[in-house]
Formats: C-alpha cells, structure tokens, sequence
C-alpha cells in the first residue's frame, strides 16, 4: 500500500518525553570469533556507536554498504553522519526518545579479505549486543544492504527484534543488479593489473551511481552534450567524478569487492521470519525492484508493504526526508504494539 501523510502519527510513542539534553555519542569495538558461512572461523572486530540516554528502547539502524556506524552529527562526534536528515533532536529518530546504535560493517576496513554473507552480518550485530549487554532491540531499520542483513537478524535471532523495517532491500539479490556490480567489480580487478586499483574503483564507483538513481532524475538535471576542447563531454561527467574520487578517499578497495560480493550473497526464505516487518519500496528502484519487495511481503507471516515513489530511485532512502521520516514514525508508533517473537 502506499503511505499517506493522513496514515501517519506525528511522533513515535515509545517512550514518554522528557526534554533533557541528549548524551554524547560513545563508541567502541568488538572482537569476536565468527562462523563465517562460506569462510569457516574467522577473528574479526566490529566498531559501533551508541547515541541516546542509557534505559531507552534500542533501534539498531544500518544502511547500505557505503554506511558506518555514524549516523549522525553530535557533540562527541561532530563530523556529518550518514542519515543526519533522521537522527537527531526534533527528528523521526529522536535520541531524546530512542537509542540508537549503528556498526561498521564486517570486513568495511578491509581486513577481513573473504566471503562475507549478510548472515555473518547479522551475527555480528547479535555479537555487539552481547557485548553491550542489550538483550532484545526494539527495532531494526536497514536500507539497502542494511535491510538484506536485517532479513538476516530477524530470521537468525528472532528473540532478540520487536519490529524490522526493511528498506530498499528484500530476500534476494536480482540477477540484474547483480550482473550490474559484477561489472563494477571487473573495474576494479582491470585496474588492479595496471597498478592503478584506485582508478578502477572510482570507476566502479561511477557506474554503482547510475543504478542508483533514475534517467528522470539525470534528464533534469544535467546538460545534453557538447563538444570540449575537441572531444565531447556528457552532462553528469564532472558530477560522477566527484563521486568516485570521494569514495576512493574513504574506502578501501577490498572492502567495497568483499561488501559488493556481499549482497550478491543474499538469499533467504520469508517464510523463516517470525518478526514483524514493515516492507519499504520505491517504485522506480531499479536495484530491488518493487515486484520484488511485493514477493517478499506477500511471503512474510507478518508484514505491511509500503510502496514510495522517487525520481532518486534506489537513493531515495537518502534523499526523500519527508516522506522516509513519515514511514518511520509510523514504524517507530506500532514498535511497542509488537510482540518479541517467542
């Protein structure tokens, strides 16, 4: 179904407010011993960050490969974070209300140079928890690979999650999205055999964006071509540039292969699932296609399907504010209503 703005409650109800001041931001690192599904043991480490008072309901949020465990700007962390447009005072997650802890992905520093299955994700957020001591969330929000590894937790600790809020991400990878970042994957090895591993994931990087958003997005925004010094330019050349050049500064090449390899990995049965989800979907995704997320609802014991729509595409996560802060504080408002699966 499509969400309304008449749907959708003003404010999450899971705690009652109290104006206070919100906590710094913490951080720190697991390290633990994995069961690698297609690796065997592994040591490996995991960092988080936690933002909100201590006796708050827990939200783990994760986004897509490219995320981290900051989420958002704060007085301890002041630097941008990945999803400032909804964590923060005032906003759909409000640290005033809720907790909020985030992770960098396993193997996202590059270290851990093997296959790494959203599952092994999944039982690394469990891990974290221990570690901090916090028996049960009370919700999961992933976008994107966020939401392919929140699939992953609900099914394989079910115990542990009151409600999911999968976004742009379902039980399986498309073949087509997949054969899309196997051809990124390519850019990177052919720069590899020319010593030039960095160009090659700018360039991966640059293609990864053109499936993330749409031609309507691209044809109002940039210029049709014209010819430059002899040689014709395209409109998007020096916006896509940009873009491979920034992720190159921050990412490390292994990583993004092992995290892109990653959500080829996904494949889960719904039926296994006896978490409540809220299914998130953008109609002109051409990552997950909308088909796909309504399969994944149709196949849930227990879900509701919401359908977007966004000339961003699969970025709308990222770029729709207005109507992603609806959906999650519809989500945040049924939370409590939901029963931790037995």
């Amino acid at each position: 179904m499509s969400l309304s703005p008449s749907r959708v409650p003003a404010a999450p109800a899971l705690h009652p407010f109290v104006p206070a001041p919100v906590p710094s931001a913490t951080r720190g690192r697991v390290a633990c011993t994995l069961a690698l599904r297609h690796a065997g043991r592994r040591d490996a480490h995991i960092d988080w960050e936690l933002l909100g008072a201590e006796g708050l309901p827990v939200l783990l949020v994760a986004g897509g490969i490219s995320a981290d465990r900051h989420v958002a700007a704060g007085a301890a962390f002041d630097a941008a974070g990945w999803w400032d447009a909804q964590v923060g005072e005032g906003k759909a997650l409000d640290p005033r209300r809720v907790r909020v802890l985030a992770i960098d992905w396993l193997g996202a520093d590059g270290t851990l140079d093997a296959p790494i299955d959203p599952a092994d994700q999944a039982d690394a957020i469990a891990r974290v928890l221990d570690a901090l001591g916090i028996a049960a969330l009370e919700g999961f929000i992933g976008a994107s690979y966020g939401a392919m590894v929140g699939l992953q937790f609900a099914a394989r600790h079910p115990r542990r999650l009151r409600r999911l809020c999968a976004i742009s991400g379902t039980h399986r990878a498309h073949p087509y999205a997949s054969a899309w970042r196997a051809l990124q994957r390519q850019a990177v090895a052919l720069g590899a055999l020319q010593c030039d591993e960095a160009d090659g994931l700018a360039l991966a990087r640059q293609l990864a964006l053109l499936s993330y958003r749409t031609p309507e997005e691209f044809d109002a925004r940039f210029a049709p071509a014209e010819v430059v010094a002899g040689r014709v330019r395209v409109g998007a050349e020096d916006y896509l540039r940009h873009c491979g050049a920034k992720y190159v500064a921050r990412t490390s090449p292994t990583a993004f292969l092992r995290l892109s390899e990653s959500i080829d990995l996904q494949r889960l049965d719904p039926a296994g699932v006896r978490v409540a989800v809220d299914v998130v979907a953008v109609a002109e995704d051409r990552l997950v296609p909308v088909a796909d997320a309504r399969a994944l609802a149709a196949a849930l014991p227990d879900a509701r399907l919401h359908v977007l729509h966004s000339h961003y595409g699969h970025d709308a996560f990222l770029k729709e504010d207005d109507a992603i802060s609806r959906v999650l504080a519809d989500f945040l408002s049924t939370c409590r209503r939901t029963e931790i699966a037995a």
